[in-house]
């Protein structure tokens, strides 16, 4: 078998049993520790979707799983696929199913703390039918399995002409209470419009936006600088608003939008927060060599660069040597030798399967394989072959419950499973 995870400067050197320690590109350690990876199986949960995308949990205990499904609907799973939909809005989503691009569709959902109790909306990313992507918040009606929608609020659009590809996607609330985007580079081969490093164009990105401030505070130059707020209109209802934390990192300079968490990112597809440690892992879909796992630790204030497209995973993307100051290289890459496509996914905190605890499970579109990453504080476990589990699903997707257990979508079959340890 080739191998397919490579590693900085040991690709291709076999890893002894022996404890010893590397210094990788990015200044972490991998540790070579005596680590024994667990088998993993899948165990079916339910069929009967229409590509899945995206699977996710609301934050309060209903036990329900929300499953996206990419033509623009979402559906309840509790002990079996509810036959009415949480929301459709087939009607203004540009998706394959419709005639567009692969990767445009409604991409994902994401439900604020106090969902359930305090709150009864929640936000979706999706295409618009003219190929813009769209941040906005829906309501729910006096039915909580079924939202209302006619209760669009446009909260950000996103231009993205000319391309259908890289529309990046995700939602995530993060542990701050702050809500996440990930916003693909535009699309087309190397980053023709030059967005992941471009600091005044929010494509190319993580952004970190507060949409849950309540009252809005006035605008003035004062404001804008350090507390900005933005209004959008939404077509006769009320103003859609959020601001720019005062703490994000470039809040003030000139030249940089504030909403930019991070940059240098070519199709940010699935990112996730470790909810035991905080620490943010990124799944960044390569060009043609490299794809890689970014990696944020809690304590960072935001601002790292990972590098797109002056590098691909950890090498120079289109050039022989390149520049590589201020940025923030991968924790782990693996090749196109027979892999195509990045899936992130979440570090394993349920209680179910107690050897799968504190890994970093992430797959392969393309191939159907599933990897695991592990990591110590500052010391990363580095296998030569870190594939746990050859699969021949179209993974679209990983997704985690409320109780820390993962998931992950077979867009191609319509089918979630649970990643479970496998039978002795």
């Amino acid at each position: 078998m080739k191998k397919l995870m490579q590693l900085g400067l040991f690709a291709g050197i076999a890893l002894m049993l022996a404890a010893r320690s590397f210094l990788l590109p990015n200044g972490l350690v991998a540790a070579q520790q005596n680590f024994t990876w667990p088998q993993i199986a899948l165990t079916e949960v339910t069929g009967g979707l229409q590509a899945p995308v995206h699977i996710t949990h609301a934050g309060e205990s209903s036990g329900r799983l929300f499953i996206v499904e990419q033509a623009g609907r979402i559906r309840i799973f509790k002990g079996n696929l509810f036959n009415t939909p949480f929301l459709d809005i087939s009607d203004r989503v540009r998706s394959p199913q419709s005639g567009g691009g692969s990767e445009q569709g409604l991409l994902s959902v994401a439900f604020p703390p106090g969902y359930g109790v305090s709150k009864d909306y929640f936000y979706v990313y999706y295409t618009r039918t003219d190929g813009n992507n769209q941040l906005s918040r829906f309501h729910l009606t006096n039915d909580p399995n079924v939202a209302d929608a006619n209760s669009e609020e446009m909260i950000l659009s996103f231009d993205h002409p000319q391309y259908q590809n890289h529309n990046g996607g995700q939602l995530v609330f993060g542990p701050d209470g702050y809500l996440y985007i990930g916003t693909g580079d535009g699309g087309g081969g190397g980053d023709p419009f030059g967005n992941a490093q471009n600091p005044g164009v929010l494509l190319g990105k993580i952004l970190r936006i507060d949409v849950e401030a309540g009252s809005p505070v006035p605008i003035t130059p004062s404001h804008w600088v350090y507390l900005p707020l933005i209004s959008k209109s939404n077509g006769g209802n009320a103003p859609a608003t959020y601001r720019i934390p005062e703490t994000n990192p470039f809040v003030g300079k000139a030249g940089y939008r504030g909403e930019i968490w991070a940059l240098g990112l070519r199709n940010p597809w699935r990112f996730s927060f470790d909810r035991m440690t905080n620490e943010l892992y990124i799944g960044d879909v390569g060009q043609n060599q490299y794809e890689e796992v970014d990696f944020q630790p809690a304590t960072s204030p935001g601002g790292e660069n990972y590098g797109w497209n002056i590098m691909e995973g950890f090498h120079c993307y289109a050039s022989s040597s390149c520049d590589q100051t201020g940025l923030m290289l991968p924790v782990a890459e693996y090749n196109h030798s027979a892999d195509i496509s990045i899936t992130g996914g979440f570090v394993y905190r349920g209680q179910d399967y107690p050897s799968l605890q504190g890994i970093y499970f992430y797959g392969d579109y393309g191939s159907g394989r599933i990897r695991g990453l592990q990591h110590q504080g500052s010391n990363w476990d580095i296998k030569e072959d870190k594939i746990l589990l050859d699969t021949a699903y179209q993974i679209s997707t990983f997704g985690e419950d409320q109780s820390g257990e993962l998931y992950l979508a077979d867009y191609s079959g319509g089918t979630i499973y649970r990643i479970t340890e496998a039978a002795p």
